[in-house]
């Protein structure tokens, strides 16, 4: 299957709120702002989307067409990359609550640097919360053959990672991919714990970690943004991870992130397999996003 044709698919459910917009005899601009509230973009966002699409119909754009060009312009210009560089070890630092699927998203980006840069990653796991988190990314490191750093459960998560670094620069591992627990409703430790880590990441390696990166749960629809406040306010998120998205009908919140926390969309999850994680594309975006 081709790259926007699993895009698309994942789309489906979002999609499928906007299908009765499509060959319209006559345009209902309310109807239209439902629908994209339906699909958890934010009342201010979806406003100022269903402006510039109005706009862009009466200068004759079928409105289909009006609709993808305003949420395409709305998005950031250009495509989101990961930092990677071989002058020195890079750390990319996975946040997010629990359930939000961190765990198998640092094995997908362990297979994207392989394919991508011909790297030799290091997993690093430091949910030490969660025993299943810690075998779970073993058994990831086993399937890729690659090193992954771990202790036992209810270690520090802080020493994991200093352990982790230490094998990354000895054993010339690049990326270091470090796992990270969520747990939100003691969101107060974890933000210090997560504090810590980045502390710990940036005495060990300076500059780094070069990518914070939020995992969010499509499925979860706006209760992500307000995830995003939480880390954000604490961490420099660098840039979104959406998870997913293959699940929900919710697929229009990121509009909302983008426009509330200027925080780039870099990869979205369409499904459990390890290849399943594609850079964000914001053409592919608003296409699967209206038929």
């Amino acid at each position: 299957m081709f790259l926007f044709d699993k895009v698309k698919e994942a789309l489906t459910k979002t999609r499928r709120v906007f299908s009765s917009v499509v060959g319209m005899e006559s345009i209902d601009w309310d109807e239209i702002l439902e629908k994209f509230l339906l699909v958890d973009v934010g009342a201010d966002v979806a406003q100022e989307i269903v402006r510039d699409a109005k706009k862009r119909w009466l200068n004759a754009a079928p409105i289909e067409i009006a609709l993808k060009e305003a949420i395409e312009d709305f998005l950031p210009e250009g495509k989101p990359q990961l930092f990677f560089t071989d002058s020195h070890p890079c750390v990319w630092l996975l946040i997010g609550v629990n359930g939000s699927g961190k765990t198998t998203t640092c094995a997908k980006l362990a297979k994207y640097s392989i394919d991508e840069f011909k790297a030799n990653p290091l997993l690093v796991a430091a949910d030490t919360f969660r025993a299943a988190a810690i075998d779970q990314l073993k058994i990831w490191g086993e399937k890729l053959n690659i090193d992954v750093i771990s202790q036992k459960e209810n270690s520090d998560p802080a020493a994991v990672v200093f352990d982790g670094l230490k094998a990354g620069k000895s054993r010339r591992k690049n990326p270091i991919i470090i796992d990270t627990a969520g747990r939100l409703h003691t969101k107060d430790n974890l933000m210090e714990e997560l504090k810590k880590i980045e502390r710990v990441i940036n005495k060990e390696i300076e500059g780094e970690p070069s990518e914070v990166l939020l995992v969010l749960d499509a499925s979860t629809g706006y209760n992500a943004v307000k995830q995003a406040e939480v880390f954000s306010k604490s961490l420099n998120v660098t840039g979104i991870i959406l998870t997913k998205l293959d699940s929900s009908a919710k697929g229009g919140y990121v509009l909302n992130i983008t426009k509330k926390f200027n925080i780039p969309v870099k990869f979205i999850g369409l499904g459990e397999g390890i290849e399943d994680l594609v850079p964000f594309d914001k053409a592919q975006y608003a296409e699967g996003l209206i038929p």
